[in-house]
């Protein structure tokens, strides 16, 4: 890719978009999990026998690092398009600007951006399809000649900004090479400053090169283009982010930037990260959806590119800032149920289980700063350090392993970070004293939790 300076934007709605090249990947969290547990078993010859107890230096499962994210429950949604209208509409004008151009974002980018319900439109099921497709009807003209593409890019430069919270799309990518889908953000003082002063957050990249890989990066002075500050996830086993829907989401805080894929944390960026240069995440930015085709990073497209191709969505939120630790009381379940500790004993071991709310000192949790859920003061545990489904959950000390550490997500999923599982009330029983377990999400309702109000 190249790495020299975009053109400044005239407006917002015309900032280029750039490339990020060549990107240092960070693995993903089920690699890093597979890592430690072929470690574990292979050069120690044995598993640990209890993560929630003594631990050897050998058999010690693994702490959390500092990129690990705390459990932490979005403030209150306060922005979102659920893309419920009538199937062929236009996406919401009082909510989306529609961008029109053949500029190629900067990137050499070969669409051209229509303001048409060809390239945009409702699907009246729920979803927002952004379509690219191959040919020209009307004639548009790019940067290189008769546009061969025509796609979408929408904004909401001038309807909505905000600093902080929870940025959050429900998608499911296109597949093939030279397609470049985004979910991104930039400064609205983008006309002032110029890019990159304004600064760029990348929820969400794709290139249709990297099927089951997405990146997310941050680009201002210093650091932008391909020395952007950037990492990726990847899915297991072979999976295509366009065989299915997955949620793509930042948590921002004035000092910390963490990405997720469907709830999984996979990178946290700091002030420390900009390498001396200013950290320009303090100010609000707009929220961006586009499908690009072609471009310096992902190429152009090939034979094996069938068109049309689409990139549909779900649903965008925003929330308010949440809170990274300190939130106390009730976690709340199935049927209203609480989160409770056995006969209200703070031993070792003691299962945690559902119970009617009570009031009582064994359902008062609280979300810590390092990632924990703590009552009676001890640690929501997963017992002997499993990531297995049907793990059963328990009371036990502290201790800064992963197994104790979970997350909420926008979704009420309950996640435990190590396993990449989430509380689960076996069989949807919320009888008195049904015992917990990990389970492999799977947005059933006996998996959505509430966290504490305060």
């Amino acid at each position: 890719m190249t790495t020299q300076p975009p053109p400044r934007a005239s407006r917002p709605a015309l900032a280029p978009r750039r490339a990020v090249g060549s990107r240092r990947a960070l693995a993903s969290r089920p690699a890093l999990l597979a890592l430690v547990v072929l470690l574990a078993a292979g050069l120690f010859g044995t598993a640990p026998a209890s993560a929630s107890g003594p631990a050897s230096a050998a058999s010690a499962p693994a702490r959390a690092a500092a990129s690990d994210v705390v459990a932490q429950a979005p403030g209150p949604l306060v922005w979102a398009d659920e893309f419920n209208g009538p199937a062929g509409t236009l996406p919401d004008p009082a909510r989306w600007n529609q961008e029109v151009n053949g500029s190629g974002g900067g990137n050499n980018e070969l669409q051209y951006y229509t303001g048409s319900t060809d390239n945009a439109a409702l699907d009246g099921s729920g979803n927002l399809v952004i379509t690219a497709r191959q040919g020209n009807p009307r004639g548009y003209q790019c940067w290189y000649g008769t546009c061969q593409y025509t796609s979408a890019r929408m904004t909401t430069a001038q309807s909505f900004t905000q600093a902080y919270g929870r940025f959050e799309a429900r998608i499911k990518l296109p597949r093939g090479r030279g397609m470049w889908p985004a979910f991104w953000m930039l400064g609205n003082n983008l006309g002032q400053v110029g890019w990159p002063a304004s600064g760029e957050i990348d929820i969400m990249e794709n290139v249709g090169h990297e099927p089951g890989r997405v990146h997310g990066s941050l680009h201002g002075p210093g650091y932008s283009g391909g020395s952007a500050v950037t990492g990726s996830y990847t899915l297991p086993n072979g999976q295509a982010f366009a065989d299915g829907f997955h949620t793509f989401a930042v948590d921002w805080t004035p000092t910390s930037i963490t990405w997720l894929v469907d709830g999984v944390a996979y990178q946290t960026r700091t002030p420390a990260d900009t390498r001396g240069n200013p950290w320009v995440f303090d100010h609000p930015f707009f929220l961006i959806l586009n499908l690009a085709v072609g471009g310096n990073w992902p190429g152009p497209p090939d034979g094996g590119t069938a068109f049309p191709q689409s990139m549909v969505v779900d649903y965008v939120r925003v929330h308010a800032p949440g809170s990274s630790g300190g939130a106390t009381g009730a976690v709340t379940g199935l049927n209203g149920v609480c989160l409770d500790v056995a006969a209200a004993q703070n031993a070792n071991g003691t299962p945690i289980q559902v119970y009617g709310c009570n009031g009582t000192a064994a359902q008062v949790w609280t979300v810590a700063a390092d990632g924990t859920l703590r009552a009676l003061g001890k640690c929501m545990d997963v017992a002997n350090n499993s990531t297995a489904d049907g793990a059963p959950i328990h009371l036990w000390d502290c201790n800064g392993y992963l197994s104790q550490q979970w997350r909420f997500t926008a979704g009420r999923d309950l996640v435990n970070v190590a396993a990449d599982k989430c509380l689960d009330i076996p069989s949807a029983n919320t009888a008195p004293g049904t015992r917990l377990q990990i389970w492999t999400c799977t947005g059933a309702a006996h998996q959505k939790w509430s966290p504490p109000a305060g």
